[in-house]
């Protein structure tokens, strides 16, 4: 039972600062966590240092604000205490922190970022190194990364002339939701990496700039904070993981469509995380050898990093056959994210969903899988098929994620058959660089150029980008030969390998 009427002194808390016992607070609540330390999935380390202490600071960026109530039984929730009372744990500056506080103070002006591949550069050199990591990674050899961002170079154009272009509107329909833009802010989790709003930053710039926030189930912000932070009217749609806990599900889902979410996005290509190898290396490099070990002898794997630090929770059980199940707890609109073949496209269309995200989680899952784009021009061609559809559909909706940089990029993916894109990383780059400033001139830059392009291709509308404006046969060619992409493949980190520990000389 909880004992959540008990407040504890700084001191009554400071005692608790071993492995035998191991309490910490955090946002003004105490916890025992002495059972939980083997089963942290980022390793005991980090939960050790802040034994007896406030670990709030440390807390906050990497996992969800119910995290902590939720992993541990409510015996274990102690009480409050008087934060009054409670030794501030000193903050010691290292030469790395210095170092990037240096480079943060030599960030060029805002002014100076021409495009989104700008704000990755500056935040790889300004982010601190681990949520860079988190960011940044992806499955395996990021093959499929890469690959995401590589396929839109196989899409040429054909421009149309001599049209009247004084005018043009990039404006379109989500969902029946009105967006600025054909594109949408997708979910990506543990927002306060990169900077101390979170998730807030995509809100208020979605809002000023007339498009939609996808919220994921693992912000760093609550549901509820974020839906509070919205203007009036503003459009928002939610991803979610599905629970193994089924009735934790329906809470999530049906409390979403009370606040007013407008569309749910369900992950279905996560049933176990990929290996996230620049992540891992980030908790290995965080971790006593010796707690390794220990670990190693347990059978307690803790080498994931964040990524794995907050989503055992997710069913590896998800199937088709659920799908019936969610149509009986909301009336939102449903849409499967992480499709990767046309059969399952057809069967989410044959059972009644609105649409799919053509997606393969940001290249984060399973390494090799197709873009989404590749995909989107198999989807299209099997669907008209098989079915008579032609795209884009408003009964259902084709989305694509993953690797987009330009508005071009965009343009391809409606011209092929997409209702709208979904950009993720570009975003978090932005903000953890510039703050809310870097979010909002991040999505002014798109403005501008699909202003230019869309001119330039020769459409007025959107509905004027159609399939007869690109050249997609060598979307499935995985050898090509194209002018690189200098920008991006600057800003590209190569994999590490294992290395020798720092050898210390005898003398």
């Amino acid at each position: 039972m909880e004992n959540s009427g008990r407040t504890y002194s700084g001191k009554e808390v400071a005692v608790h600062n071993s492995r035998q016992s191991c309490w910490i607070i955090v946002h003004g609540k105490v916890y025992d966590v002495t059972d939980f330390l083997d089963d942290h999935p980022g390793g005991s380390k980090i939960i050790l240092k802040y034994a007896g202490k406030d670990a709030t600071a440390e807390y906050d960026p990497i996992h969800p604000p119910d995290a902590i109530t939720t992993n541990l039984k409510p015996e274990k929730h102690l009480g409050s205490v008087d934060l009054t009372t409670v030794e501030k744990v000193e903050m010691k500056i290292t030469d790395e922190e210095r170092a990037r506080q240096e480079r943060i103070a030599a960030r060029p002006p805002l002014s100076e970022i021409l495009n989104l591949h700008d704000f990755e550069a500056i935040a790889k050199y300004t982010m601190p190194e681990k949520a860079w990591a988190y960011y940044s990674s992806a499955a395996d050899d990021e093959i499929t990364n890469r690959e995401n961002h590589a396929a839109f170079h196989r899409i040429w154009f054909r421009p149309r002339i001599l049209k009247d272009v004084t005018k043009v509107d990039w404006s379109t329909t989500i969902l029946g939701q009105k967006s600025s833009m054909p594109l949408y802010i997708t979910a990506t989790a543990l927002g306060k990496l990169g900077h101390p709003d979170g998730e807030l930053n995509l809100t208020r710039a979605a809002a000023k700039h007339g498009v939609i926030q996808m919220i994921p189930t693992l912000a760093s912000c609550s549901f509820d904070e974020i839906m509070d932070a919205a203007a009036p009217s503003q459009v928002q749609f939610f991803q979610l993981y599905v629970n193994k806990d089924r009735e934790i599900t329906k809470r999530i889902v049906q409390h979403a469509e009370k606040r007013g979410i407008k569309g749910l996005f369900i992950t279905v290509d996560a049933p176990q995380l990929g290996r996230r190898e620049k992540d891992m290396r980030q908790k290995f490099e965080a971790e006593d050898p010796s707690e390794v070990s220990k670990a190693d002898q347990g059978g307690v794997d803790r080498s994931q990093g964040a990524a794995r630090a907050i989503s055992s929770f997710i069913d590896p059980g998800l199937n088709w056959s659920d799908m019936a199940w969610f149509k009986t707890i909301t009336k939102m609109p449903l849409i499967l994210k992480g499709v990767q073949c046309w059969e399952d496209a057809l069967e989410a269309y044959d059972i009644g969903l609105s649409g799919v995200v053509l997606s393969n989680h940001g290249g984060r899952q399973l390494d090799f899988a197709r873009s989404g784009l590749e995909v989107l021009v198999e989807v299209t061609t099997k669907l008209k098929e098989k079915r008579g559809l032609s795209f884009p559909n408003e009964k259902f909706q084709l989305f694509v994620d993953g690797g987009v940089r330009r508005a071009t990029d965009v343009m391809k993916a409606v011209a092929l058959g997409a209702t709208a894109v979904g950009v993720g990383r570009p975003f978090l780059y932005a903000y953890s660089a510039y703050g809310p400033e870097g979010i909002s001139q991040a999505l002014q830059i798109l403005h501008d150029e699909f202003e230019m392009n869309m001119r330039l291709l020769g459409a007025r509308s959107i509905k004027e980008v159609v399939p007869e404006m690109v050249d997609a046969s060598n979307i499935h060619l995985h050898i090509v030969s194209v002018p690189s992409d200098n920008l991006y493949e600057s800003n590209y980190e190569r994999l590490q390998g294992a290395s020798l520990r720092e050898i210390k000389n005898k003398l």
